[in-house]
């Protein structure tokens, strides 16, 4: 059975219907949006699950899995990632264009996990802002799509000035980012 989205909210009548553009255009982002998957350990091969066919990431938009920064929106952070790792995904993240989402997936990539050592990053958040955490030792493929319908929520909500105004570029100078 095919289920229709809900349309935004606006007027409607007879043969007609008004919405902003700013809500049709979050509907459209939020149905559509394209992940690089940066994965390093277990929680990959979790994200591959949830990627094929019997949870079937496809359903929420997002089978067009994009391994360029330029084509991708939402950069998933998966598994542990190593300081010498870091400036990697920073101009990873710094390459894609905006407007882009992070989602960080596990415990070693939103804390470092069991790797409480001088050589693991201790949270992504110390290099490139993230908008949603993904828990687990590797999360299970339901709590990926979780994460991936909360990211659907962010992307469906934002407004088109957040990514000019003056706390998100102030945010982007915290993390050293122009």
């Amino acid at each position: 059975m095919t289920e229709i989205v809900e349309a935004p909210s606006g007027y409607s009548g007879h043969g007609f219907f008004a919405t902003s553009l700013e809500k049709a255009v979050g509907m459209a982002r939020k149905n559509s949006i394209w992940p690089l998957p940066f994965a390093t350990s277990c929680c990959g091969i979790e994200f591959m699950a949830t990627a094929a066919s019997h949870y079937d990431l496809g359903r929420f938009g997002s089978e067009r899995l994009s391994f360029s920064p330029r084509q991708a929106d939402l950069l998933m952070v998966m598994g542990t990632i190593a300081k010498k790792m870091a400036p990697v995904l920073r101009e990873v993240y710094e390459q894609m264009a905006e407007p882009k989402w992070v989602l960080s997936m596990g415990a070693c990539a939103s804390s470092g996990g069991i790797f409480d050592t001088y050589s693991v990053l201790q949270g992504i958040d110390k290099i490139i802002p993230v908008d949603v955490y993904v828990p687990g030792c590797p999360p299970r493929p339901e709590q990926v799509l979780d994460g991936i319908m909360r990211i659907q929520e962010l992307v469906q909500k934002e407004e088109f000035g957040r990514r000019k105004s003056p706390e998100y570029l102030k945010m982007l100078e915290g993390y050293g980012i122009k």
